[in-house]
Formats: structure tokens, sequence, C-alpha cells
């Protein structure tokens, strides 16, 4: 970890690319920190957004909650580097939900209208499995159902949904399940599965 901190000061963007993407998977809070420091400096930078979202990426996965105000300003920015959204919607969940409960940052991302931004929220409650309540759910469904059928922001959502609870959860993964996108169809086949299980074990 020593080492990449080191190059998150690297003047070659490669490196603090690479040291941004290698502390992500150490997961580390003490990197915390530095990842925040570094992002700040990077983010008046016009020409590196592939850096600036290995280190949002990063501060989510090492749980730096001082570093949500400064996300959530990022976010609100507008860009041409779309994909960042991405990252700001997963790590602004990742870090304001253990304390808020997930509804609250979920439901914020999806204020914003921003695809990308409720994308990435979507990739954070499904890789954390967070807990959601079916008024939520609603929210998230009320979002997603009218969207085209080849739309891929229904992919996290089919892979997180096996848990959620409500009444509409089961016809939305049938609809995904039977889509054409291939990738969404499967996930929501899995997710149908699940469920099944689970209601078996239940009785």
């Amino acid at each position: 970890m020593a080492e990449a901190l080191l190059r998150l000061d690297d003047r070659a963007s490669a490196k603090r690319r690479s040291a941004a993407r290698r502390l992500h998977a150490l997961a580390d809070e003490a990197a915390g920190p530095a990842l925040f420091e570094a992002l700040r400096r990077e983010a008046g930078q016009s020409r590196t957004w592939e850096t600036k979202y290995e280190m949002v990426m990063a501060l989510g996965a090492c749980g730096h909650v001082p570093a949500v105000g400064f996300l959530t300003e990022l976010a609100q920015r507008p860009t041409d580097d779309t994909a960042l959204h991405a990252a700001l919607g997963d790590s602004i969940v990742r870090l304001r939900g253990p304390q808020e409960g997930f509804a609250a940052p979920l439901e914020w991302c999806l204020d914003s209208g921003n695809p990308m931004l409720i994308d990435g929220a979507l990739h954070a409650v499904a890789a954390v499995r967070a807990p959601l309540d079916a008024a939520t759910v609603d929210r998230v469904l009320d979002v997603l159902d009218p969207l085209d059928p080849y739309d891929g922001m229904r992919y996290w959502a089919a892979v997180a949904a096996a848990e959620w609870p409500g009444d509409r959860v089961g016809a939305f993964l049938a609809t995904c399940a039977a889509g054409p996108r291939a990738d969404v169809a499967d996930a929501a086949a899995t997710s149908l599965e699940a469920r099944r299980r689970l209601l078996e074990d239940q009785t």
C-alpha cells in the first residue's frame, strides 16, 4: 500500500491511475485521506477522467466518509466524462449507506435523473447487497420500468432484486428475463430462481 500511496503523486496519469486501482483492490481505510487529497488535485485536470474514476471508486471501497461532500459536488458538475458519474453514484451510496441507510443516497441519485449516476448507485446496491424497503424499491422500479428493453441500467437492479421486497419485483424480473439483452435476462433469471428458493425455504 505504501508504494501505491507514493504513486498517487506521480507526474504520469497512468501511474496515478494504477495506484488508485491498487488501493481500490486493497480497500484499506487507512488509504482514504491520501486518496481524497489526490482526487482533489486530480479534479482540476481536464483530461484524466479515467484516473478520477479509479480514485472515486477507491474512496468508496476504502470507506472514506469525509469525501462524501466533495463527491456529491463533483456529481453535480457538468462534464462530458459521463462514465465518471457511475463511479460517483457507486461511492456515494457505499459511503452514505451504512450511516444513513441505503435508501437515502440511492434516492438522491434517482432524483438526479442522471442515468450514469443511477447505474453506479445500483451497482453499489447490488455489490453490498444493500437492504431496501418496499417504498424505495418502488422508486427504483418507477425509473426502470419505462426504459427501453435494451437499456443496460436494468442490469444491476436485476442482479440485486433477488432479495428485494414488494409485489412488483417478480413482474420486473420476469420482464427482464424475457427481454432482448442477454446480460440482463441472465441476471434476472438467476434472481428469479433465488427468489423461488427463498420462498420455498420460508414455507
